[in-house]
């Protein structure tokens, strides 16, 4: 069902930011009123990313509000929070199709609109983006404004303190906002706040600060005397002493939820020089109360019904690969005290929660922080331990130098359950995991398995764990492919594949979960299917043997053909000198954009009725 715009007057008025700063300042409450409802409202009908854009409604009105955006430049970290930009932006009308095959972008997209400075689905790059832009900025003098918006859980990744690192050296005129959604503010504390944030922004206070140094700069033990005063008294009012050692003027915190104060103390800092932080202080899911109650629960939610202050009951089915992981995980850990489990901030996500609820002791989540997760864990397999690092194909890819030189170089007992891998779906591009085989599999030591069902995962998350050296079972977002799993665990033989069927003339080399929809095509074929099980290393012996009856080869994969899987097989056949034509069917050489798992592999010809059509094609040439 449409929204009436009609039923949201102020709302309907700021279509556009430059609309929005014709409003009335003492108007701004009543739209960001307005605008979460128009959030729930359209949230609940599309699904998506919700309890994080309730959070930041005031702070996006304030920011559009004082800034001359799209010219001042505006970077959000992570996309999550970035649904009222959109809405604010041009894009109110579109938001029912946000996440859905050729709708809005579900994060922030340069190609989707001017107002988004950076394209960005995984975190803690807004501050490097935008001390690019600041510097870029003062080089070409053109007065302009850079803010980036960065998450108190992104701020945990190290990549964010590099950079503020960097920006408190170079010292160009840039504004960091913290959203912190982790605390409340009394009332008390928050006027006080309030108070001290119109103080230490305004231009008395800065004037004083930077007249003093001024005067003093020449007199050394008097300005030491001076900053270690001016140091007390801020750290009297403020916790921001860290941030002001890396070189940034700390403000607040402030409440997030009041929009007039907002907009005034961000007036104020507009003004200001050098790298200015702003502490904001918001509720995650604000305004709506289950939301409020179970923030992680709504953080991506399916269409609900408002009123009925619930999400719809999850339908019962097959449980997903990341249920096999989150089970194996606890039944091994029952087995082996040494058993160790690590995530960068996806317990949730990941299926650990039960391991950590019975294995806190063995449990790590290191926030998110993937190099660190890697490392974490070659220094735990160094003293004896057995480290199992469950992480995201995309989020793999940030700690891709310590997979090379803390783990594989040194040949260490590391199991890395990389779940997402394939496409994903309504995340989009940033978070398809289209390379993880390219990437791992030219890395030595690396032993890298797909499973293609349940028991399989099961099987070999048991193998890679049991391997000496590092290894990786790499498995799909979403339910499984409803095999029972046994409950007994066994190593399967390295590098050997399995025949799921026989038959002549081609031989179609699933890899993964995309065998399921080569068993029709083989079927209809007559055509022998072989589950490779094994991505490295490959069974040599298989493909040898196929050679016998076989003319044309078919590699089947869901990860970039480029470099993948199927590039291995190539790779094999040359260097066993085989007379096979080879297909190799998989992700193209393009980023791959958003809508549901099941549209994008029809669309990419990888189902049942695309791989038919693509082998028939190539026989007929």
């Amino acid at each position: 069902m449409a929204l009436d715009i009609s039923d949201y007057p102020l709302l309907a008025k700021a279509n556009l930011p430059a609309e929005l700063r014709q409003l009335p300042q003492e108007q701004l409450p009543k739209l960001s009123d307005e605008l979460r409802t128009y959030l729930l409202q359209c949230v609940s009908q599309s699904s998506g990313h919700f309890a994080s854009g309730l959070g930041t409604i005031e702070l996006t009105v304030a920011l559009h509000y004082v800034y001359n955006t799209p010219f001042d430049r505006l970077i959000w970290d992570v996309g999550h929070q970035a649904y009222p930009h959109k809405i604010l932006t041009g894009r109110r009308e579109k938001m029912p199709t946000i996440r859905q095959l050729d709708g809005l972008h579900p994060f922030p997209c340069r190609e989707e609109s001017e107002y988004d400075t950076l394209t960005v689905g995984h975190s803690s790059t807004s501050i490097s983006a935008a001390l690019g832009m600041a510097i870029a900025a003062r080089q070409e003098q053109a007065n302009r404004k850079v803010v980036a918006v960065i998450g108190d859980g992104a701020i945990t990744a190290g990549m964010a303190f590099e950079a503020m690192n960097h920006a408190g050296e170079v010292r160009p005129d840039m504004l960091v906002i913290l959203n912190d959604n982790e605390m409340s503010i009394s009332e008390n504390v928050g006027a006080l706040n309030r108070y001290f944030a119109r103080i230490l922004s305004g231009n008395f206070y800065t004037s004083l600060r930077e007249g003093g140094k001024r005067i003093l700069s020449g007199v050394p033990p008097l300005h030491e005397l001076a900053s270690r005063a001016e140091e007390h008294f801020k750290g009297m009012v403020t916790p921001g002493t860290f941030f002001e050692e890396l070189g940034f003027n700390y403000i607040g915190p402030i409440d997030g939820h009041d929009v007039v104060n907002l907009v005034d103390t961000i007036r104020n800092m507009r003004q200001l020089k050098g790298p200015q932080l702003l502490h904001v202080v918001t509720k995650k899911g604000k305004g709506y109360a289950p939301a409020e109650q179970d923030p992680i629960g709504y953080h991506a939610v399916s269409k609900f019904d408002p009123a009925s202050q619930a999400q719809p009951a999850k339908k019962a089915g097959r449980p997903s690969f990341s249920n096999i992981f989150g089970q194996w995980i606890c039944d091994m850990a029952a087995q082996d005290p040494k058993l160790q489990g690590i995530t960068p901030a996806m317990r949730e996500g990941s299926d650990l929660v039960q391991f950590s609820k019975a294995y806190p002791e063995r449990y790590f989540d290191v926030a998110i922080a993937e190099q660190h997760a890697v490392t974490l864990a070659a220094g735990l397999a160094i003293e004896g331990l057995k480290p199992v690092v469950a992480i995201y194909s995309s989020f793999l890819q940030r700690g891709y130098d310590q997979v090379i030189h803390d783990v594989a170089l040194q040949n260490l007992d590391v199991l890395f359950a990389v779940d997402r891998a394939g496409l994903v779906g309504a995340d989009g591009a940033t978070h398809q995991g289209a390379f993880d085989l390219s990437y791992l599999r030219c890395i030595p030591n690396m032993l890298i398995m797909a499973p293609s069902d349940e028991n399989e995962c099961r099987q070999m998350l048991f193998t890679g764990y049991q391997h000496k050296g590092p290894a990786v079972v790499r498995y799909p977002r979403g339910s499984a492919t409803g095999v029972a799993p046994e409950q007994q665990m066994s190593a399967l033989p390295i590098g050997r594949a399995r025949v799921v069927r026989e038959g002549n003339s081609v031989a179609i080399l699933a890899f993964g979960t995309l065998l399921q929809q080569a068993i029709p095509v083989a079927e209809a074929l007559g055509a022998t299917l072989v589950d490779m099980r094994f991505v490295k290393p490959l069974d040599l012996a298989l493909l040898q043997q196929l050679q016998a009856e076989h003319q044309l080869i078919v590699t089947l994969e869901d990860n970039a053909i480029a470099g993948g899987a199927g590039s291995a097989v190539n790779e094999a056949i040359a260097a066993l000198q085989l007379n096979y034509r080879v297909l190799n069917l998989g992700l193209p050489d393009h980023f791959i954009r958003h809508g549901t798992q099941d549209e994008l592999y029809a669309e990419l010809g990888l189902d049942s009725a695309g791989i038919s059509r693509q082998i028939a094609q190539f026989n007929a040439k």
